[in-house]
């Protein structure tokens, strides 16, 4: 996935509006030590030192996407129960409202109860009701659906098959939402999946795409015949299979297939990676993700919430630290124009000068290493703004760039003389320029002062435009035709 996408995506994420349906849960922890063997039954005893609730089921993922930035609406059914005041109460400190949850008083909320000890899952306690939803309950749910979905770029529906999502209720969503061209993803549960047919993406596991093709035992092959057989014939866009800690397979319409591997650093717990993966799927597509964008984006959160213990969230911080240490290593000098204009404020508050410059910068050669060393010296901080690939096309031909933004944008970053390195998509730097408003504007010795995009502007607000020859005989034209003569 491409730096600008994950980066856009990032920033994208508190105006995407997702609306989840389904089973809403208690996940307690009761961490404690276990050094003794009970005298009463060759059992260990746990000594009990912290315990916590926190959201399970459908509020796992409405958790992870209240992590991410994104606004949520919650449509769901608890029981009229302590336990039902509690998802309440855990609901309620994330979001505004919680009216599209219906109490119903004679139905016993789920709840789990997992023993922790040395970071190790002893146990799970599990209190719950699986009976379907009332008829009448289902109608109020629908109704609520249809009211909020308007809003929404995407519907999430959680099934832990614990009876909100009855298969009533899954059509009428689908049909619902797919007639808005709102896109429809499903945590599948069950060995009967043909109830979700219509939906736009699927994220089963391993063992629940089995179960469901009748495809065992568990082999590579098997997933991979049973995950084209269920986008075929449930009519589905993609399928995102969930491995585990070993990553993600995408199934798509055209039979199309696409591994991606997690690069989780110590996998401590899978429970609720799938969760996570259901809630970036959900902001990706959302947000304007392709299939394969909003996949990497989730494969890459699941990669962090399995070397966490417990069900746990991802935060969007977190998302973007790890993509930069997985795709440009530990450069984070390739920035976005936002960040860059916090960036440029906290430099002029120590009293720093800010330079700017840009250009395509194709084929590095020693003319542009000399130009961003002389530009470097002219002040305290060096932004370079860099043409993207679609902008160098239209600037260069059809046969330009030769070598793509993500790399040009790594090799000048290697630079010790910059500073910054930013891409953008327009023709000229002028936006980027009257967003940071660099102290001084630098261009080659092939323009004049009063030819340099945003002169008026900089000179307006006291700046200066500084114009420095390039090295002779050094330009990329050059070294392109000196290749094609020599080989």
């Amino acid at each position: 996935m491409k730096r600008t996408a994950i980066e856009g995506f990032v920033e994208r994420l508190p105006g995407i509006h997702i609306l989840v349906v389904g089973d809403l849960m208690l996940d307690e922890y009761l961490w404690g030590t276990t050094e003794r063997i009970s005298p009463e039954a060759p059992v260990q005893i746990v000594d009990i030192h912290q315990e916590d609730l926190r959201l399970g089921g459908a509020g796992n993922v409405i958790h992870n996407l209240h992590s991410l930035g994104c606004q949520v609406e919650t449509v769901s059914v608890v029981g009229g129960d302590q336990d039902g005041e509690r998802v309440l109460a855990l609901l309620s400190a994330l979001q505004k409202s919680s009216d599209g949850v219906i109490l119903q008083p004679d139905r016993k909320t789920s709840r789990k109860t997992r023993i922790l000890a040395s970071n190790q899952q002893m146990m799970r306690i599990d209190r719950e009701s699986r009976e379907a939803i009332p008829p009448a309950v289902e109608e109020r749910l629908l109704t609520c659906c249809g009211e909020k979905l308007d809003d929404c770029q995407c519907l999430l529906l959680s099934d832990y098959g614990k009876g909100v999502l009855t298969d009533s209720l899954l059509r009428e969503l689908i049909a619902m939402a797919r007639a808005k061209g709102i896109p429809v993803l499903v945590d599948p549960k069950g060995k009967d999946f043909t109830k979700y047919r219509g939906a736009t993406l699927l994220t089963p596991n391993r063992r629940e795409l089995l179960q469901a093709t009748d495809l065992f035992p568990m082999t590579d092959a098997n997933l991979r015949k049973a995950g084209k057989r269920i986008v075929a014939s449930l009519e589905l866009e993609a399928l995102a299979l969930t491995r585990s800690e070993e990553g993600m397979t995408l199934f798509f319409q055209n039979g199309d297939e696409i591994d991606l591997q997690t690069r989780a650093r110590e996998v401590f717990d899978v429970s609720g990676a799938g969760d996570t993966v259901l809630a970036l799927l959900g902001a990706g597509l959302g947000g304007g993700l392709s299939f394969t964008e909003a996949a990497q984006a989730a494969n890459l959160a699941a990669g962090i919430v399995v070397g966490k213990v417990g069900t746990s969230t991802v935060r969007a911080e977190e998302m973007l630290e790890e993509a930069r240490r997985q795709l440009y290593g530990t450069d984070s000098k390739i920035q976005t124009g936002n960040c860059l204009e916090k960036i440029v404020a906290a430099a002029r508050k120590v009293g720093k000068s800010v330079v700017f410059t840009n250009g395509c910068f194709d084929l590095l050669h020693v003319g542009h290493v000399k130009y961003l060393q002389q530009a470097r010296q002219l002040g305290d901080l060096l932004i370079l703004g860099l043409n993207s690939d679609a902008s160098v096309h239209r600037l260069k031909g059809e046969k330009r760039p030769l070598i793509g933004e993500e790399e040009r944008a790594q090799i000048l970053a290697a630079l010790s003389c910059v500073d910054y390195v930013t891409i953008f998509d327009e023709d000229t730097p002028l936006d980027l320029i009257a967003a940071l408003r660099p102290d001084i504007l630098v261009k080659g010795g092939d323009y004049t002062p009063e030819g340099v995009v945003g002169r008026e502007q900089v000179e307006g607000y006291g700046g200066r435009v500084e114009i420095i020859r390039f090295v002779e005989g050094r330009s990329t034209t050059q070294l392109i035709n000196r290749i094609l003569e020599r080989f």
